[in-house]
Order: C-alpha cells, then sequence, then structure tokens
C-alpha cells in the first residue's frame, strides 16, 4: 500500500518499542541497496522464465527475500542498530500471514467443490448444450465474467478453457480467441470483487475500499470485457462443434459446501465491516465450517452408501462405481492448495517489504505520486502489471502508500486487476491458460490482440473517471 514508507517504518518501530527516527538508515545509495535491488532483479527474472526454465517461481523469490533481509540485517548490526530490522520484517510477515491465511480457506473450498465434481458437472452441462463456436465464445467469457467475483479468476479461467477444449480441440483459431476472451473477462470480473483477485483482495485488507465501494468498478469492468470480445467475435468460426454427450453425477455433499462457501465469504465481511476485525478471521472460522461438514460427511458415508446399493441393485455399472467411492478428507483439500502460488506471495511480499525498508519504495513514490499527476501513474501501473504481474506492483503501492482520493484508489484497483490482460503473462490466469491450451493459446497469439484489450482498457479508464468522478474528492478514512 502506498502510504508514507517512512511513516510505515515509525509504526513499525513504536509497536517493537523503539523510536526509528535517529535509528533507520538511508541505503538506497549505499552498496547493499544495490545489491539486494540486484536479487530481486534476477530473481523476477527466473520467475518470468518458469516456463522456459521448468524452475518453480516459489524458489528465486523466497532464496532473494531471505538475501536481502540478511543483508539489511547485516548492515544494521554493523551500526549497532538492534530490533527496527526485526520490527519491520515482523510487519511484512503479518501482512503475508493474512493474506496466506486467507486464500489458503478459498484454496481449500475451492478444491472440494472439485472432489465433489461440481466443476465438472458446469463443464459438462455447458458441453451438452450443442453451441455454435461464438455462442461458446461469449458464454464462457460471460460465465468467466461473473463467476471469478466469488471463485478468483485464476480457478474459473481453468474451468472455462476446460470447457473450450472439450468442444473446439480441433480448431485452432476458437481455442485462441476463447482462451484470450476467458483471460480478459476473468480479469475484469476480478476488479470489481474483493475476492476475485489478489489485488483487490489487498486492497480491500487493508481496508481502503468496502466491499460496496468495489461495485462501483462493475461498469467499467464490463466494458475492459466487452469492447475486446465484440471486436473478437467478428473472427471466430461460423460452425458448430459437435456436442459430447457425458453425464456426471456430483458426490454428496457438493451444493452444500457451495452454500458453506457462502456463508464463510459472508462471515468474512462481517466481521470486516461491522467488527472490524481482519477477513481471514472470518474465513478461518468458515473452514471449520467445513472441516465439521467434512466430519459429517465421513460419519454417514457407510449408511449413504447401503441406501445407494438397494437403489442401484439392478445397475451393475453403478453398483461397481461406488467400490471407488472413499471418505471426504478435508486435510487432503488443504494439502492440494496451490503452495507454490502461497509461497511465491510470501517471497514477492518479503522483498518488496525489504526494497521499501531500504528507501526504494519512497524515492517511487516520489517520482510517481508527487511528481506525476495520480491519474497517470496509476494508469502506469496498470501497464507496468502487465509486463511484471500485478501482484508485487499493487504490493508496493500499498506499501508506499500515497495520498490518494477514493476514486484514485479505485482506479489503481481497476488498472492493476485488468492491466495484467494485456500480455499473457500479465495474469496469472494467462500463465495458466498457456499451460492448459499449450501450442494453441501462446504468448504472441495473445499479443497479436493486445492492441484490442488496450482498447477496452482505455475505455473502462474512461468510462471510470466519468462515472465516478465524484468519488475523485472522496478522502480515505
Amino acid at each position: 500500500m502506498l502510504c508514507m514508507p517512512f511513516l510505515l517504518i515509525s509504526e513499525v518501530a513504536l509497536a517493537a518499542g523503539a523510536d526509528t527516527a535517529g535509528q533507520r538508515l538511508e541505503l538506497s545509495d549505499h552498496w547493499v541497496g544495490t545489491l539486494c535491488l540486484i536479487i530481486f532483479a534476477v530473481a523476477y527474472a527466473l520467475v518470468i522464465g518458469e516456463e522456459r526454465i521448468h524452475l518453480r517461481k516459489s524458489k528465486p523469490v523466497i532464496l532473494a527475500a531471505g538475501a536481502i533481509w540478511a543483508a539489511i540485517g547485516w548492515i544494521y548490526q554493523q551500526h549497532g542498530i538492534d530490533h527496527v530490522v526485526e520490527a519491520a520484517f515482523r510487519h511484512n510477515l503479518l501482512e503475508y500471514a493474512e493474506l496466506m491465511l486467507f486464500l489458503l480457506v478459498a484454496m481449500t473450498y475451492i478444491n472440494a467443490m472439485e472432489e465433489r465434481r461440481l466443476f465438472d458437472g458446469l463443464r459438462v452441462w455447458l458441453v451438452n448444450r450443442g453451441l455454435s463456436y461464438k455462442a461458446l465464445f461469449w458464454l464462457t467469457g460471460i460465465l468467466s465474467f461473473f463467476i471469478s467475483p466469488i471463485a478468483d479468476n485464476l480457478t474459473t479461467a481453468l474451468l472455462m478453457c476446460a470447457v473450450v477444449l472439450a468442444l473446439g480441440a480441433s480448431n485452432t483459431r476458437f481455442v485462441n480467441l476463447a482462451c484470450i476472451n476467458i483471460v480478459v473477462a476473468a480479469n475484469a470480473g476480478g476488479a470489481f470483487s474483493p475476492f476475485g483477485d489478489i489485488t483487490t483482495l489487498m486492497v480491500w485488507q487493508k481496508g481502503l475500499v468496502s466491499v460496496q465501494q468495489f461495485l462501483v468498478l462493475f461498469l467499467p469492468s464490463v466494458v475492459n470485457f466487452v469492447i475486446p470480445a465484440v471486436i473478437m467475435t467478428f473472427f471466430i468460426p461460423n460452425e458448430r462443434p459437435e456436442p459430447i454427450h457425458e453425464f456426471v453425477e456430483l458426490k454428496r455433499g457438493a451444493r452444500r459446501i457451495v452454500l458453506l462457501f457462502l456463508i464463510t465469504i459472508a462471515l468474512a465481511v462481517s466481521m470486516h465491516s461491522f467488527l472490524g476485525l481482519p477477513p481471514v478471521l472470518g474465513m478461518m472460522t468458515g473452514l471449520a465450517l467445513l472441516k465439521i461438514f467434512g466430519y459429517f460427511l465421513r460419519m454417514t458415508l457407510p449408511r449413504s452408501l447401503a441406501k445407494k446399493r438397494l437403489r442401484f441393485a439392478d445397475d451393475p455399472q453403478r453398483l461397481q462405481s461406488l467400490e471407488h467411492i472413499g471418505p471426504f478428507d478435508i486435510f487432503n483439500r488443504v494439502s492440494r492448495a496451490e503452495w507454490d502460488t502461497l509461497l511465491f506471495f510470501y517471497g514477492v511480499i518479503m522483498c518488496v517489504g525489504g526494497l521499501g525498508f531500504i528507501g526504494y519504495l519512497a524515492m517511487m513514490s516520489e517520482a510517481m505520486y508527487v511528481n506525476w499527476d495520480p491519474t497517470y501513474a496509476n494508469i502506469a501501473v496498470g501497464v507496468i502489471s502487465a509486463l511484471v504481474d500485478n501482484i508485487p506492483v499493487m504490493f508496493a503501492v500499498l506499501t508506499m502508500q500515497p495520498d490518494m482520493s477514493l476514486g484514485q484508489w479505485l482506479l489503481v484497483t481497476l488498472t492493476a486487476g485488468v492491466g495484467g490482460s494485456l500480455l499473457s503473462i500479465g495474469s496469472a490466469a494467462g500463465v495458466a491458460l498457456m499451460g492448459q491450451a499449450r501450442g494453441r493459446y501462446t504468448f504472441f497469439s495473445h499479443l497479436k490482440w493486445s492492441w484490442a484489450i488496450a482498447l477496452g482498457y482505455a475505455a473502462s479508464i474512461w468510462v471510470h473517471l466519468e462515472l465516478n468522478a465524484h468519488l475523485f474528492d472522496v478522502p480515505i478514512n
């Protein structure tokens, strides 16, 4: 968040019982600061090259985080200053812990829904509709836009891409355009919800924007999705794929888990909005509900199987399928969370926090939010997020925490969320789909349509500036 880093450091020091005014070292022009900057640049270059070198993205950034904070700690020890670095590190660790636990609960619920075959059921329902390529293009895009605010943009993109590949695997042009549309729609849908993207979640957890205030980004997000979709639809093959007739039976408790997930989100929102408590408390309480429901499913499984064996006594195939049904294991769902992503967030937050402690974020804040108009700075954040990834960019902004109005904070939330759609590597959804639709959706195939996506990006900013102009005079409390 972008508030003056000096304020952040002073708060950390006060929490540690120390006055940092005379203890904080300015290292941005010191060789240690330069070394830390190089370490982070090398680590992030390895992250960008993950697809080529097959090195998981969490590994270089975790190592870089350790090296950066060790270098900072060493130089402070040389000056005889204790506790200041420790307090600053703990502050960043708390930021990460809240984010990680929130995401862990969300991922566990998504994995539980997947295990109960909810997503398989949705995929088969779509596949069996017998839709044309153009209808499928729009339906997967619209569903991506409206599912991502709840299920997050990455999960939504993977689900919709599975539908596209199931029906259009033989038509490369359709798969390519549909994947681009899904990435844009999922990122746009995630921008008007605190649960749709990591960046919006970070902004919400900081208390800068409330759940209701996120909703004013709905129309700008619609514009961001619709403009490139309308342009691309003219290039969709005017054909109809062969329908695939398949049946998927949901496992017991699938719909109730969806209900529990909605209750969990409501708990997170309520505890944050009405009780002033961190949203992660509501999420962890919701995880307890899922664990108790998992216990219920496990204890009642024998009785459920006995009833089904009687019901399917004349259907040998269904009886055989019952033999493979095992108990619901909540800890197995937790273990299937995307740990590489969660640990990547740790590395990024710690690296950016370390660079902020050194003083680089103060320099960036001065360059962008003092020398530039905040509107231009926030638009630039979206473009940068397409090159670097929106998570470290947004965390840097939140760490700097410039003095901006509500309208400007909503603008940077919008641009950071949808700016990643400009390039396939700019968002988790784009990177994931390059692997899922390998060879049919690539960096360069996405790049060919970046101009259309850029039109949607510019139009969404214009709509926000015009529609929500009154919010640019509203200060952040």
